[in-house]
Parts: structure tokens; sequence; C-alpha cells
């Protein structure tokens, strides 16, 4: 069964946690941390919302974050979305060079 939508309203405050699928790693470089709070970043100017703490480990990331009027699952939908390109891009990427 579906989890029922989230009700959303402007300030919210949010833990969000987000992991790899069987809890593998999603993160296997400094440079892949990087290039998610650069996401992070491009997300909180275009959505306007106030990121108040973080952490990102190998294999998940947690977010505290307040919303503004722009709904929470499409703030983290556009994140996980982008990163997910650039992870299985730069792991293709990665394995052909290492021929």
């Amino acid at each position: 069964m579906a989890r029922k939508p989230r009700v959303h309203y402007e300030g919210a405050v949010y833990h969000v946690i987000a992991r790899g699928n069987n809890r593998a790693s999603i993160f296997e470089t400094d440079e892949e941390k990087q290039k998610y709070l650069e996401l992070i970043k491009d997300y909180k100017e275009r959505y306007g919302f106030h990121l108040y703490a973080y952490a990102i480990m190998d294999n998940h990331i947690h977010l505290l974050l307040q919303v503004g009027k722009s709904p929470l699952a499409k703030i983290i939908q556009g994140i996980q979305q982008r990163y997910t390109q650039y992870y299985n891009w730069h792991q293709k990427h990665r394995k052909t060079t290492d021929l």
C-alpha cells in the first residue's frame, strides 16, 4: 500500500534521509560528495528552502531543512534525480577509463 501524500505547509521543518538501493554506497569519492552539496546549493537557490544541517555518509545522507512555498517532494526528487544521473554517468565513465 502506498504512503499517503505528505501535507505541505510553508515553514515546515523536515529531517530527510536518503539511501542507496539495498543500503549500497552512493558516495565513493569526495568529488561525489561535493557534487551532491553543489546540487543542494542549486536547489536551495531555485526553491528557497533553508538548510539547517546535513550529514553525508558513504551510503546515505541526512538533511534538516525548512521548506518555503515549494513542497519537499519536489525539492528532494530534483536533487536525487540529478545526483543519480551524475552518479550513473560518473560510474560508467570511471569503468571505461579503468580499462
